[in-house]
C-alpha cells in the first residue's frame, strides 16, 4: 500500500487511518465534506494530506467511512473512478443496500463489503483513537463477488490491525443479525435516556443519583444521531422485528411484576444470565 484514501474522517475512518499509519508507510489522504473535520484530521495527524474524490484515481486502497445512507451512491462513484488494481471497501453498519447498489458494476470485484464491529459513543475526528479495533471482529460479506486478490488484501489489512475476520455469504443475513446485537442496543439506550429525561425533569437529581449501571446502560445514547438515524431507517425491517420482540418481552416482564410473580420474574432473569457465558466466549 503506497497510497490510501479515507473518505469520512469520523470515529471509524479516523481510527482506521491511525492504525494504517502504524502498519504501513503509505501516504494517507483524507476526504470529507465537512471542511472543519478535514482540517481537524490534518491538525491531529490522522491523515497526511487533504484531498478531493478525484484522488481515488491514484490510490491503492479506498476506505469509505461515511453515514450508511451515503455509502451506496458514493461507492458507485468511487468504482467509476478507480484503476483495475484498487481495493475499495466500506465500513458501514448495514450491508444490504450497498451490496445491491454495486451488484452489477463492472468493477464489483474490486469492492469488499466489510463491517469492523467496534466503536465508542463519540464522533468526529477528535474521537479517533489507536487500538480501537484490537481483538474485535470484522465481518466480510459476499466474498464470492469480490476477487480473491481483494479478499486476501482485506483479510491481511484487518489481521494487521489485530482483528478477527468472519465471513457471511449474505448481506441480508448480516443486516438481520446486526439489528439484534447492535442496532437494538443503541435504540434501547436512546429510549432509556429519553424516558429518564421525561419522568425526571431535575437534571441535577439525575446526575447525583445515576449509578454505574445506569451510566453504562445509556452510554450509547451519547452516540451521534447523524450516524444512527440512517442506520435505523436503512435497516428498518429487521429493526422493527427486533423491536417487536423486545417490546413483547418488556410487556411480559411488566405483567409479571404487576402480578408479583416472584418465581417467574426470578426465572426470566436467571435464564438470561447465560448471556454472560456467550459474551465470555463460553458457547455450548
Amino acid at each position: 500500500m503506497n497510497k490510501i484514501a479515507v473518505i469520512g474522517l469520523g470515529l471509524i475512518g479516523g481510527s482506521l487511518a491511525l492504525e494504517l499509519k502504524k502498519i504501513s508507510w503509505a501516504t494517507i489522504y483524507g476526504i470529507d465534506n465537512n471542511a472543519e473535520h478535514l482540517q481537524k484530521a490534518l491538525d491531529l495527524d490522522i491523515i497526511y494530506e487533504k484531498a478531493t474524490l478525484s484522488i481515488v484515481k491514484e490510490v491503492d486502497v479506498v476506505i469509505i467511512a461515511v453515514p450508511v445512507n451515503s455509502i451506496p451512491e458514493l461507492t458507485i462513484q468511487v468504482l467509476d473512478l478507480i484503476n483495475e488494481n484498487t481495493l475499495v471497501f466500506d465500513v458501514g453498519s448495514t450491508k444490504n443496500e450497498v451490496c445491491k447498489a454495486v451488484k452489477n458494476h463492472p468493477k464489483r470485484k474490486n469492492f469488499v463489503a466489510v463491517h469492523p464491529i467496534s466503536g465508542t459513543e463519540f464522533s468526529g475526528p477528535e474521537a479517533a483513537i489507536y487500538d480501537l479495533f484490537t481483538n474485535k471482529v470484522n465481518i466480510i460479506c459476499e466474498q464470492k463477488l469480490s476477487s480473491k486478490e481483494m479478499i486476501s488484501r482485506v483479510v491481511s489489512l484487518f489481521e494487521d490491525i489485530k482483528m478477527r475476520n468472519v465471513f457471511m455469504d449474505s448481506a441480508e443475513q448480516h443486516d438481520k443479525h446486526i439489528a439484534y446485537v447492535s442496532h437494538l442496543s443503541h435504540i434501547s439506550a436512546f429510549m432509556l435516556g429519553k424516558t429518564v429525561l421525561e419522568i425526571e425533569p431535575d437534571e441535577k437529581r439525575i446526575f447525583d443519583m445515576a449509578g454505574s449501571g445506569f451510566k453504562s446502560t445509556v452510554r450509547l445514547a451519547k452516540s451521534n444521531p447523524e450516524t444512527w438515524t440512517p442506520i435505523f431507517l436503512q435497516n428498518k425491517e429487521n429493526i422493527i422485528k427486533s423491536l417487536n420482540e423486545y417490546i413483547n418481552n418488556l410487556k411480559t416482564f411488566k405483567s409479571l411484576i404487576e402480578k408479583e410473580s416472584n418465581e417467574e420474574v426470578y426465572e426470566i432473569m436467571h435464564n438470561t444470565n447465560r448471556i454472560k457465558n456467550i459474551l465470555d466466549g463460553i458457547i455450548k
